[in-house]
């Protein structure tokens, strides 16, 4: 696997090498292109979203190990293209605003599900840290009495989903379900994910943890509003939709807000808040995924949706290839040098998120990294680190050399003011 994804990494850039572009690329181009692949990356998170739903549909009608296994896996690939999604942030309002209902982290999960007594209870932050709605069909949100005895799509997104304003109450989204499909991690700096028993889904005198009817239709739920969430972004990057629209109207702007999600996905949201910050304070919850191990897929898939976006190609889930002009070719066009110079900075930060890939794939998972004192561990996470880091450098320029505004790019106390982190 290791090999063919980094293949992939290296046969984008030999096809998108200089002197590669026969004809002077326009930024409507790469504009239109951009938004092809954003439709590519969302069409194919919708149809791997909806093997999830046939996955969590058969483990509910029929619970067992097996079906427990299969949705977990059907978890696990559906994050692949979402993951590559995610570089639309920042830039795209639209996205941006859209994208805490699907992939909200992290969340106070107490407020779904039973947890662990280690767990603690209600915070001066959150009171419902531990509110357990599987468990209690009736319960006072804000001073209003909420009837939750149906679960339903419209409870966890207009009722649960950040309540109180609280940002942890995350009741939707893939996180919501990776924790009902594998519980909590108790495992700390050890090995191993979460390990919630199939009988948490089974009926009658057979159901472990009680409310196995309720945890089922939670789950059903969020599966199928995760399902009409990305249906409903996946829309609006098709011909006429909204965000194909907003993108193009102003094509300098179009470019800005391009290299606006690169950087900002690269520097801020992965090298710091889930990189960096989670080594400084050694603390496995910090974790992306962190009930499944599977942090070091999202950041490799994150890192491989940056270079898609400077290359102007996405290999699709079925192994097609969309691709059309690019920021490379642009970049070409003004600085022949710095498009070589980006490629390259590109690369290495795929080499260094593949590391951490294959060391976790190999037996070192990530909350293992993170621990204090483990010198490995440190020196794979802060190689990522610093590749992205890098890589936003490089982005940068190609504003200057375009001859664009400067960008408003997200940062991280943890990359620029680490006293701040532990005040």
């Amino acid at each position: 696997m290791r090999t063919a994804l980094l293949s992939t990494a290296f046969a984008a850039i030999a096809l998108s090498a200089p002197g590669s572009a026969s004809a002077e690329v326009s930024k409507a181009d790469v504009l239109a292109n951009y938004s092809n692949i954003a439709a590519a990356k969302y069409g194919d998170s919708v149809a791997t979203a909806k093997l999830l739903q046939a996955a969590v549909d058969a483990l509910i009608a029929n619970p067992s190990a097996e079906t427990l296994q299969a949705a977990k896996a059907a978890w696990l690939v559906s994050r692949v293209p979402y993951q590559q999604t995610e570089v639309y942030r920042f830039g795209n309002a639209i996205v941006d605003d859209w994208e805490g209902k699907v992939n909200a982290w992290p969340l106070d999960e107490g407020l779904i599900d039973y947890v662990d007594a280690s767990y603690g209870g209600p915070t001066d932050d959150n009171e419902f840290a531990v509110l357990n709605v599987i468990a209690n069909p009736n319960f006072n949100l804000s001073g209003n009495e909420i009837d939750a005895s149906e679960i339903t799509p419209d409870l966890l997104a207009d009722t649960l989903h950040e309540a109180d304003g609280i940002e942890a109450n995350v009741a939707t989204g893939y996180h919501a379900i990776e924790f009902l499909l594998w519980g909590q991690d108790l495992n700390g700096h050890g090995t191993g994910a979460g390990n919630r028993p199939w009988t948490d889904y089974a009926q009658g005198a057979d159901c472990t943890n009680g409310n196995c009817d309720r945890r089922a239709a939670y789950l059903k739920a969020a599966t199928d509003l995760l399902v009409s969430d990305l249906e409903w972004m996946a829309a609006q990057w098709a011909e006429g939709g909204d965000a194909r629209g907003a993108l193009s109207a102003n094509e300098d702007a179009g470019v800005v807000a391009i290299l606006t999600g690169m950087g900002s996905l690269s520097y801020g949201e992965t090298a710091g808040e889930r990189m960096r910050l989670g080594l400084m304070l050694n603390d496995p919850e910090e974790e992306h995924s962190c009930f499944a191990d599977n942090t070091h897929n999202d950041h490799y898939y994150d890192g491989l949706g940056v270079q898609n976006v400077y290359l102007g190609q996405y290999v699709g889930a079925d192994g097609t290839l969309v691709s059309g002009p690019s920021l490379s070719d642009l970049v070409i066009q003004a600085d022949p040098a710095l498009d070589a110079e980006m490629k390259l900075k590109l690369a290495n930060t795929m080499l260094a998120l593949g590391r951490i890939k294959t060391a976790a794939e190999a037996g070192f998972a990530y909350d293992q990294m993170l621990e204090r004192g483990n010198a490995a561990g440190e020196a794979l996470v802060m190689g990522g680190v610093a590749g992205l880091v890098d890589q936003t450098k490089g982005i940068e320029r190609v504003v200057s050399a375009l001859g664009l505004d400067q960008l408003e790019i997200e940062g991280s106390d943890s990359l620029d003011n680490p006293d701040a982190v532990f005040q």
